[in-house]
């Protein structure tokens, strides 16, 4: 049994903060487990709870779509998890703590996978990691240092699908600086 198996069996197990007694399943995380690219979203909605993994509704075939356009890989190439691993009700955003109860997991993924580069999905996963209140739109602007590994803020694909041609193109801009910092 690997780490990231141990780890999805004592979150499977967690209790540490409400989403436990809402959750259909813990959606810990998916894919190659030493990948050089790591996404993290904010939280498992409804098609996630259903089928305990990450990204698998209309948001996570487009990022599948952009991940295999952008960087050249496909969805088993890379690690794709988020900040809380259980479903918030009625896909609200987490909040603080429920963020903070799933710390630690998220700071074993990384530190498990080792990435080069981590993607985060919107503002909500990247204000988590950072630890900041500014908007999505100045942050994926930047790259940043998380743990030594680059991170590369963008939109979460739930924007893009609402949000248009500019939103979809700025992802395709971040994704492919992300493929060049993986890369190198």
């Amino acid at each position: 049994m690997s780490d990231l198996d141990s780890l999805a069996t004592e979150a499977a197990a967690c209790r540490a903060c409400e989403l436990c007694l809402t959750r259909n399943n813990v959606v810990f995380g998916a894919g190659k487990q030493d990948a050089t690219m790591m996404f993290v979203g904010e939280g498992p909605g409804r098609d996630e709870d259903l089928a305990g993994l990450p990204f698998v509704g209309r948001s996570g075939k487009l990022l599948e779509k952009l991940i295999e356009q952008e960087t050249g890989r496909d969805r088993g190439q890379v690690y794709i998890t988020n900040t809380v691993k259980c479903r918030p009700p009625n896909n609200r955003n987490p909040l603080p703590a429920e963020i903070a109860s799933c710390e630690r997991f998220l700071t074993s993924q990384v530190a498990t996978v080792n990435p080069t580069v981590i993607v985060t999905l919107g503002a909500v996963a990247t204000q988590a990691l950072l630890g900041v209140n500014e908007g999505i739109g100045s942050l994926r602007t930047r790259v940043f240092d998380f743990h030594g590994c680059v991170m590369v803020p963008t939109y979460h694909p739930a924007a893009a699908l609402r949000g248009g041609t500019g939103v979809l193109a700025a992802m395709r801009s971040d994704l492919a600086k992300a493929r060049l910092l993986a890369d190198q």
